[in-house]
């Protein structure tokens, strides 16, 4: 683990100064292990300021510095601890060239406690508050501590005879793992570069883990390669031929400036003249910070894709409004904007360096199993949901001539 929380815990089991023991009794041991991986908001509080060399019932403010190196020291021993473990999961990023950069492990760690006022001391209060909504932060303290004391992180279940199936669409690779869910190890599984051993993504694993941590849970076990800018060319209409009809997904575009950014797409894209998607959808930057902006529900603007139309802008986008997006990606392939301010995401903030900007790399991956190819999709009649009026027209001995006439049901 990170020396830092390996001094946290031995203040915890031991204690710290004059009041240092030199044994731990079983009840203690144990104690640290449940306060960390189900406690209450008081007994992950309590692990918090005792780790700190303080008393629990404690109620003077604590550094803000403090805080962030104790939360640093569990995202470092968690990527530690990935490596470690050697994961199915890790290993598929990992043989592909995927990075870990302690960089982005500071990135993720001030992710985490951005809530909290910088450089301020923190209320009791304040702590609480914050321990109550770090969600992604006890999903780590659950990796983490369930390997400290060797309990095994990951319950394998027999994969489903469906899940069997959707091998087909990997022949060369191994059937996907079926974890529980509130173990999760937040590492998805990297699919869809078997035939590039040696691509690597832009992307690191604090970023993986950063998106993924964020994603709805049913998306959050696999990852599928779908486009990038160094593989394919830096063409508009490929990226297209790429993404549509290919599912949820997220994109992540790098500008010239080395800022990192992009969004989660939960709706098939689709070439048309409107908004699309639902309020799942979110934009994020990865860098020179770590950040989400989720829906704010005040319009539907989450999903936009257009080509080759005469009366509407050409492009992709995501949140705002034409001229004005959160994200937009233009038909002219190489440029975009991100506006100052979205009305679809809470809390936005420009995610580019400027606001009109040239980007050097864009990737695109699927998320989940990949759709079905169209032979194997589901055909019905253009009545199949008219189930009323269909009765009513056998009620009155009328022919239904539009029985026969199927139409391929969308995805």
């Amino acid at each position: 683990m990170d020396a830092r929380l390996s001094q946290y815990i031995h203040n915890y089991l031991f204690g710290s100064g004059e009041a240092r023991t030199q044994a731990v009794d079983l009840e203690r041991f144990a104690e640290l292990f449940v306060y960390c991986t189900r406690g209450t908001v008081d007994e992950k509080l309590k692990v918090l300021l005792v780790s700190l060399g303080r008393q629990e019932n404690d109620n003077s403010n604590v550094p803000y510095l403090l805080v962030k190196e104790y939360v640093e020291s569990i995202v470092s021993s968690y990527t530690k601890i990935q490596r470690l473990s050697n994961t199915k999961q890790f290993k598929s990023w990992q043989s592909r060239g995927c990075f870990i950069s302690p960089q982005n492990v500071q990135r993720l760690a001030e992710s985490l406690i951005h809530e909290l006022a910088t450089g301020e001391l923190i209320t009791r209060h304040s702590l609480e508050v914050w321990l109550q909504g770090s969600t992604v932060l006890g999903q780590l303290f659950i990796f983490v501590f369930k390997h400290l004391y060797s309990i095994s992180h990951r319950e394998k279940v027999q994969a489903s005879s469906t899940e069997k199936s959707n091998v087909a669409h990997y022949p060369c690779e191994e059937a996907p793992i079926v974890e529980a869910d509130k173990d999760r190890s937040l590492v998805p599984y990297c699919r869809g570069l078997d035939l590039i051993p040696s691509y690597p993504s832009i992307l690191d694993l604090n970023q993986i883990v950063f998106i993924n941590a964020h994603l709805p849970q049913q998306y959050q076990l696999e990852w599928r390669f779908l486009f990038s800018s160094e593989i394919h060319g830096e063409s508009f209409s490929t990226l297209i031929g790429r993404i549509v009809n290919q599912g949820p997904s997220v994109l992540i575009i790098e500008d010239k400036n080395g800022f990192m950014f992009g969004g989660f797409a939960p709706s098939n894209w689709s070439l048309g003249p409107n908004f699309f998607g639902d309020d799942s959808s979110f934009l994020f930057t990865l860098a020179p910070r770590m950040r989400m902006f989720f829906s704010t529900g005040y319009n539907q603007h989450f999903q936009y894709l257009n080509l080759h139309q005469q009366t509407m802008p050409n492009g992709l986008a995501m949140g705002g409004q034409h001229g004005y997006c959160g994200l937009w990606l233009d038909s002219e392939y190489g440029s975009g904007h991100t506006s100052e301010s979205c009305t679809t995401y809470k809390a936005y903030t420009q995610l580019s360096h400027v606001k009109e900007f040239s980007y050097r790399h864009l990737e695109v991956w699927g998320l989940g199993q990949p759709p079905p190819p169209p032979a194997d999709r589901e055909e019905r009649s253009i009545l199949d949901n008219q189930v009323e009026n269909k009765a009513l027209l056998k009620m009155t001995g009328r022919t239904i001539h539009s029985e026969g006439l199927r139409e391929t049901k969308n995805e």
